[in-house]
């Protein structure tokens, strides 16, 4: 039996794992063995785990109630903004190291009603700070495609797990880019919802951190379309809740999305143009939707870098320093020199200085892109653009003790990715082609605001049109990538801004 699930597990996503499990024709017991089992032999090399509960996720699936959606499917939760009841909630930093989360989280208790099996938490930037997962706490995860390279951030445990093929969806987070941009470095889909789809709670986000947006990474567009009709919707004291759509999610996948109007934009906020690897992926999906029959325009975004600098310089680092500020009044003292990375701690002094007309300034700023941006999309259907502006780096390419270094390379890396968490609509990225550093590179889609259903059936039209792989990137490859990559970088430069979450 353990050759049936290893080719379950390999070549089909969660819903087919699910299907499976339903109709008996796999024991989830056995499933959960065979990712334990898995999560075992290749995690020492990729170190995708910060926690784990395999002896409780092996008697949760002894006694599955196989009615829920996703019974028996295994699943992880990314270690930052979810808790997860008696794991630490580490948040990737000294300072949270041995603060272990008392409860679930709401999300965290929509996914187990879904029916899926937490294996454990996932590696994490510190406070998501980085586009790269290299925390000082825990120490980088690796990319299977390349272990020398970066998995992205901040959501680079959850991508490694899937990729890998250890579980075959997980959850993260996108305050940045956190989805999008290890989705694209790791070969996955990941779509991150609009503004306030999925609630946070009992974390405060709306108001109080308004571009983080949960979700999952998934190797198929059926899985997150699944999930989001699973978990979407506010809670009680919610400041708003969008409207559902008219018919399930799921359902939009394979339905006729009609011709679409798609904006190709190649230049980053300050005009700027990507790697020619990435202008060459999105020309070549430009190419596959215009023979979908959709019309592809060239345009150039509303996007303003002084709007961008200014709500990312004040709504990255604020609400940073209002979380250190709290664990600091639980521990009793003031914050000491080791207690947060060097680049965390620039953005934590820099919070000091924020004055209640600087925040608000930045939220105008936030509300006024929005505007704009919805204003543009009122001519344009979708928009289509690179995930990120360069391929996949390696591992150290975004040091966080390197403070210069941050300031330009993490700017540059999500400058395509961070807009869109200002103005609050869903965008995805989809694993579409691969560079010549043999790393994948996704190509992003981006809709109106709370229009995740033309999002996905697009999304699946590509899919069906140029379906990508499924099989894990398994055994992983480990090759050397600085030379050729500082190389290929010589002569690109893009603008944008800094920090991830």
């Amino acid at each position: 039996m353990g050759s049936d699930i290893d080719r379950l597990l390999d070549e089909h996503d969660a819903t087919a794992v699910a299907a499976a499990i339903r109709s008996g024709e796999v024991d989830a017991a056995e499933v959960m063995a065979v990712s334990i089992a898995r999560a075992e032999e290749r995690n020492p090399a990729l170190n995708a785990f910060v926690s784990t509960r395999f002896d409780q996720a092996a008697q949760e699936a002894a006694a599955l109630d196989r009615d829920a959606p996703f019974a028996g499917v295994p699943f992880v939760v990314k270690d930052l903004a979810a808790q997860v009841a008696g794991l630490p909630h580490t948040r990737g930093s000294r300072l949270f190291a041995d603060d272990v989360s008392q409860s679930d989280s709401e999300l965290v208790r929509r996914y187990r009603a879904a029916g899926l099996i937490i294996l454990g938490t996932t590696n994490a930037p510190e406070l998501g700070l980085n586009a790269s997962t290299e925390p000082s706490l825990n120490g980088p995860t690796r990319n299977p495609h390349g272990l020398d390279h970066s998995t992205g951030g901040s959501s680079g445990g959850t991508a490694v797990a899937v990729a890998a093929g250890i579980v075959p969806v997980g959850h993260g987070n996108d305050g940045g880019g956190s989805i999008r941009i290890p989705s694209s470095a790791c070969g996955l889909f990941g779509l991150k919802p609009s503004r306030g789809r999925v609630s946070a709670h009992p974390a405060a986000t709306l108001l109080a951190d308004p571009m983080g947006c949960p979700h999952v990474l998934a190797r198929s567009v059926r899985d997150s379309a699944a999930l989001l009709d699973l978990t979407a919707g506010a809670m009680p004291g919610d400041p708003y809740e969008i409207a559902r759509p008219s018919r399930p999610w799921v359902e939009e996948v394979g339905a006729p999305p009609g011709p679409l109007r798609i904006a190709m934009v190649l230049t980053a906020p300050g005009g700027e143009v990507a790697h020619p690897e990435c202008v060459a992926a999105v020309e070549a999906t430009a190419a596959t939707l215009s023979e979908l029959g959709h019309e592809v325009v060239e345009a150039d975004p509303p996007w303003s870098v002084e709007q961008l600098m200014i709500v990312m310089s004040s709504l990255m680092a604020t609400p940073m320093a209002v979380e250190v500020d709290a664990r600091l009044a639980q521990l009793g003292r003031g914050l000491a020199d080791d207690d947060l990375e060097p680049f965390s701690r620039v953005l934590y002094d820099s919070a000091a200085g924020t004055t209640g007309k600087g925040l608000v300034t930045a939220l105008v700023a936030l509300e006024e892109m929005a505007r704009s941006m919805g204003e543009f999309m009122i001519g344009h259907d979708l928009l289509l653009s690179p995930t990120l502006a360069q391929p996949t780096p390696p591992l150290g390419y975004l040091d966080t003790s390197n403070i210069e270094a941050m300031f330009e390379r993490a700017a540059t890396y999500s400058a395509f990715t961070s807009p869109f968490n200002i103005t609050g609509q869903p965008a995805a990225s989809l694993p579409l082609t691969v560079g010549s550093n043999g790393m994948p590179i996704g190509v992003q889609l981006v809709a109106p605001f709370g229009r995740e259903d033309r999002l996905i059936a697009v999304s699946s039209q590509v899919e069906a049109a140029h379906p990508w792989p499924v099989a894990p990137a398994w055994p992983a490859r480990s090759e050397a990538g600085w030379p050729d990559y500082v190389e290929s970088l010589a002569h690109t430069t893009v603008s944008g801004t800094g920090g991830e979450r």
